[in-house]
């Protein structure tokens, strides 16, 4: 089986909705309840399982629910077989994605950049309606 074919994908969006229901449903108190299982990669010999994981909240949360998962790594995959009849049940490893996290922050900045470049306009003596009219013009045609 091929990485992108259809079945791969298929497979990939069951395992993603299992494990996301396992891990809402587990117990370890270390797990945050805002994990969110953002990707799952299924190889295709189905040997092994990467699954993304995003944790909102701060270092300390990321960390616990990181543990959490190693731990319940077993359950998951028990899970797993029980729910999908598949030929092999794949060994699963968790990896922390910060894509969230990074979206966020680079959502911040040009923020702080866009709020920076206006008062730079208001001090020049420019107004913003000046900008918003030349966007307006050139919408024209």
């Amino acid at each position: 089986m091929r990485k992108n074919s259809n079945k791969n994908k298929r497979i990939n969006g069951e395992v993603m909705k299992v494990i996301s229901e396992a891990l809402r449903y587990s117990k370890d108190p270390r797990i945050s309840p805002m994990t969110s299982v953002m990707d799952v990669e299924v190889a295709p010999d189905l040997k092994t399982c990467k699954v993304w994981v995003t944790v909102m909240g701060d270092e300390e949360d990321r960390l616990r629910t990181s543990e959490g998962l190693k731990s319940a790594a077993g359950y998951v995959r028990s899970t797993l077989a029980k729910e999908l009849n598949m030929r092999y049940t794949p060994e699963i490893r968790f990896i922390m994605d910060d894509s969230i996290e990074y979206a966020i922050n680079m959502s911040k900045k040009i923020d702080e950049v866009t709020a920076k470049d206006n008062e730079a306009r208001i001090a020049r003596g420019e107004s913003l309606e000046d900008e918003n009219s030349d966007i307006s013009e050139d919408e024209e045609y």
